[in-house]
């Protein structure tokens, strides 16, 4: 978020331009006017970085079933059969025969992690906390993206206004220009002020064709943040917003940061990534501590050379299968000590990886407050800049229509009459300005304070 490119004048943009008169050429849809509220729901939705988070979500909730999988016992099965020709041993007597012989041999085996220092307990609280954490991350983003759509939306607002204000005033001045005219075919006046005139009307053309290009541009850049390209067909509502009433500023600036501390995604974050960091120490710590697992097997086998001792006929190879079956069972401890102290060494990087996430924290903290604090120094500001801008506006007009007396009936050049002229035209660029600016900083700061994001 940066407040402080709000409403400041850009550069003209030839791309820009180019792919707007693409969408005058092919949009066919019907034209739609956004509100405000339109917009950041559609941008919160539609945002391709937020369907990203989205799928690191759902890798997190896989991660949270592999851990809590981990708990439950293995069972695996293997078959194997084969024939050998000349010497070997037959695995149902382990008699050695030398003939041509076929086998074959199954076991079914189950293994199960008793006790490992309790780190795969750990690791199904970490994979529970890290999905907690990619859901404050995403919501932290969709946070940004309702600001910037707020600036994006407030200054195609400042930019249409104050368009409408140059034409009102190129009007004025058409209407000065042909009773200028009328006075020099008259011989009233010379014509040296109809040139000035003239060239007052052909800079407000200018300035009229400028603030359509930065509507153009402003437009483009709104629709670029919701990721929509039929530029032709979108505009926002034609509504001409006023300083909405606030008590934000009732609140002093330490309140306002402790209220935002309570539910900011951002710091909720950063809360998450020092608990994280906390069970990975636990996990690398449970390394110490010896493992106990158990192990269950079950195995049997077959030959072609396994005869029935009293008729001498060849058993069955389902008879086989029960007769030569058996099981084994366990339990077995791993006792570490000495690994070329890797353990210790993980155990020290966790240590240190928990104190970069409780410093990062503070940091964050550090950075709401002082973001806060700059918030409501700047709807302070805002406020005497737009109030300073209205008096100033007000001592326009009046030395405006005062100037404009004295023109008409000869007491004034054309040329200082042109200056009057032009410091109402930007007095009331001024105020428009400053105006969508106090805007944007009310909603700012109330947005820390847990407000939504609205015009009413």
């Amino acid at each position: 978020m940066n407040s402080s490119q709000l409403l400041q004048p850009r550069k003209s943009g030839v791309l820009f331009l180019l792919l707007f008169a693409l969408g005058l050429g092919t949009a066919q849809a019907q034209k739609r006017e956004w509100t405000l509220e339109e917009c950041v729901t559609y941008a919160v939705e539609n945002n391709l970085s937020i369907q990203q988070i989205e799928l690191d979500y759902e890798g997190t909730l896989i991660d949270q079933s592999d851990a809590k999988n981990d708990l439950l016992p293995s069972l695996n099965g293997s078959i194997q059969g084969g024939g050998n020709t000349g010497l070997t041993f037959d695995p149902t007597t382990n008699a050695p025969v030398t003939t041509t012989i076929i086998t074959a041999t199954g076991n079914l085996t189950s293994t199960m992690n008793l006790f490992d220092g309790l780190r795969n307990v750990y690791r199904i609280q970490r994979a529970k906390i890290n999905t907690l954490a990619n859901q404050y991350r995403r919501d932290d983003l969709k946070d940004d993206i309702r600001i910037n759509v707020a600036t994006a939306y407030l200054q195609v607002l400042s930019d249409k206004e104050t368009l409408k204000a140059t034409r009102a005033n190129y009007a004025v001045t058409q209407q000065d220009l042909e009773r200028t005219k009328e006075q020099v075919d008259a011989g009233v006046l010379p014509r040296g002020d109809l040139l000035e005139v003239q060239a007052t009307a052909a800079g407000q053309e200018q300035t009229i064709v400028n603030q359509e290009n930065n509507v153009i541009l402003s437009r483009i850049a709104l629709a670029q943040l919701l990721q929509i390209t039929d530029y032709e067909n979108f505009d926002i509502a034609e509504v001409d917003y006023d300083v909405p009433a606030s008590s934000i500023l009732e609140n002093s600036p330490r309140s306002i940061y402790e209220q935002a501390l309570t539910f900011r995604n951002d710091i909720a974050f950063s809360e998450t990534g020092v608990t994280l960091a906390e069970k990975d120490v636990q996990i690398a710590k449970g390394a110490y501590f010896p493992t106990v697992g158990a192990f269950f097997n079950y195995n049997t086998r077959y030959s072609d050379q396994t005869r029935d001792p009293l008729s001498g006929e060849e058993v069955s190879f389902s008879d086989q299968l029960w007769l030569n079956d058996g099981i084994s069972y366990g339990v077995r401890v791993d006792v570490p000590i000495f690994n070329g102290m890797s353990t210790r060494n993980n155990v020290k990087r966790s240590e240190i990886d928990l104190m970069r996430a409780e410093l990062q924290l503070e940091q964050d903290k550090l950075d709401l407050e002082t973001t806060v604090n700059t918030a409501y120094a700047d709807v302070s500001n805002a406020a005497k800049t737009y109030e300073s801008a209205q008096r100033a506006l007000e001592a326009r007009q009046t030395a405006y229509e005062y100037a404009k007396e004295r023109y008409e009936v000869g007491l004034l050049n054309a040329f200082d009459f042109g200056q009057a002229q032009s410091r109402l035209d930007n007095a009331q660029a001024e105020v428009i300005r400053s105006k969508y600016a106090y805007i944007f900083r009310i909603k700012v700061l109330e947005f820390f304070y847990g407000l939504p994001i609205t015009l009413d």
